[in-house]
């Protein structure tokens, strides 16, 4: 008698969260697949969901429990068995996320991140909820072998782990613990494997990538670990991503600025620009070191982009505050700016403030500011019409049906080195003959909103 083939456990996965989170995510589909389970196309009918959550701020929150909910509402339709619920989420808030969201079968730390295959198989067999909690690691995780979810050619590298700053508004110290160095030897072995795989664009990226090796009483080991990756073959570009202003020194500076292959690009996080709101904020810059650093840097790289991020209606914010953070947007002209209302968050000093900015305020401080920056990335864009990029092809598709038979030509999306992948505005390539991953050289001919439009050279 022929033995009945059983049937594969098929698994659906929903990454949310920022690329930090996507390394978590990449590592876990690793697991996954090479436990023998079948990754699912369409997780509103796999058997087991995994939800790698955020839990940074409010929206966040929101944006998973969403998540969460809808996969427990394909569980009660029958077409779900089981709902895992991982990441950031998971480990701020534990056990009580059985409460926020009834009919999850397992809620998964930081932790138990590697351990995510026997997860699965204990809640298939599990009649009760499960949970996978304890403290934030000790360690930095390996981040090697991962199925990656982006493009081929681009990916995130993790130097370190957990945050200690103590921003006053911030809860990624609480989620995911302390400052933690990654050996920079298992630094350089991730970053070999992935451009063994057909990388060319490697991304820094940690909570603060200037912190590197500062737990381990090394001094100028950011600068070092780029001098060392640089090297690695077939690497075109890195990115340094989350650099703190107060980390960038001189040493960091000449390392980028003499590079053939670190972009002179940065995204430097400043929250704010006034002296008293970022006091408040528990941060170490001023506005004068603010602006003294914007002008070392163009000194050192006339062709530097940067992107920033800042807060605005934090808690006591004048009118006063946000003009000279308004002032001080408009004086170093940021190539991007991303921007958030400042939300609340339990067990932050800044939630327990009694200055809480209302909620209209902080709005139109919010849309004054975007317009203003829109003005500044429009203008930047517009002055690199008539130049020459090298860009970096994210995709080019092939047109079909009838498009195809009136000879239309491909269309392109890619980068030049000033645009991060995810993060920020692309170059739109109306006839595009490369493959994704190619560097092909190109003339800006426009601009399309915060893209550019760019013709194939």
């Amino acid at each position: 008698m022929t033995k009945k083939r059983q049937k594969q456990t098929t698994v659906g996965f929903i990454a949310l969260g920022c690329p930090k989170n996507m390394v978590d995510s990449e590592r876990m589909l690793a697991e996954i697949v090479q436990a023998g389970f079948l990754l699912a196309a369409e997780p509103e009918r796999a058997d087991v969901v995994v939800i790698n959550t955020c839990g940074f701020i409010e929206p966040a929150k929101l944006e998973s429990l969403d998540a969460v909910d809808q996969a427990i509402e394909n569980k009660k339709r029958g077409n779900v068995k089981k709902v895992i619920v991982t990441g950031c989420l998971s480990q701020r808030l534990g056990a009580p996320l059985l409460d926020e969201a009834e009919g999850i079968d397992a809620v998964v730390g930081l932790e138990h991140r590697d351990s995510i295959v026997r997860v699965i198989q204990d809640a298939l067999v599990s009649d009760k909820p499960l949970v996978f909690h304890g403290p934030t690691p000790e360690t930095v995780a390996d981040d090697r072998v991962r199925l990656r979810i982006g493009p081929a050619h681009s990916a995130y590298l993790r130097i370190s782990e957990g945050c200690s700053h103590r921003c006053s508004f911030c809860t990624i110290p609480a989620i995911r613990g302390p400052f933690r160095s990654k050996p920079a030897e298992l630094v350089l072995d991730e970053a070999r494997e992935l451009a063994a795989s057909g990388v060319v664009e490697l991304n820094v990226i940690g909570q603060d990538t200037t912190m590197y090796g500062r737990d381990l009483q090394l001094k100028g080991a950011l600068a070092s670990l780029l001098r060392q990756i640089e090297p690695i073959a077939g690497l075109s570009w890195i990115r340094l991503m989350y650099a703190y202003p107060t980390g960038i020194d001189e040493d960091l500076i000449k390392t980028i600025a003499e590079s053939g292959k670190i972009v002179h690009y940065l995204d430097i996080p400043i929250q704010h620009a006034s002296d008293r709101v970022l006091k408040a904020m528990r941060r170490p810059d001023t506005n004068a070191a603010l602006r003294g650093l914007v002008e070392k840097l163009r000194a050192a790289m006339s062709d530097i982009v940067w992107r920033t991020t800042v807060i605005v209606g934090f808690p006591g914010e004048t009118q006063a505050d946000f003009e000279e953070l308004l002032g001080f947007i408009q004086w170093a002209r940021f190539d991007a700016l991303g921007a958030f209302t400042y939300f609340p968050e339990a067990g932050t000093p800044a939630a327990e403030m009694s200055d809480q900015i209302p909620d209209e305020v902080k709005q139109a401080r919010f849309d004054q500011l975007m317009l203003a920056q829109q003005e500044i990335a429009f203008a930047r864009n517009k002055d690199r019409v008539g130049s020459t990029l090298a860009c970096l092809v994210d995709s080019c598709d092939s047109p079909s049906g009838r498009a195809a038979k009136r000879g239309a030509k491909s269309t392109g999306r890619g980068r030049f080195y000033g645009q991060a992948p995810d993060i920020d505005s692309a170059c739109l390539i109306p006839r595009c003959s490369a493959q994704p991953g190619q560097l092909i050289q190109a003339r800006v001919v426009g601009t399309q909103d915060y893209d550019l439009l760019v013709e194939q050279l």
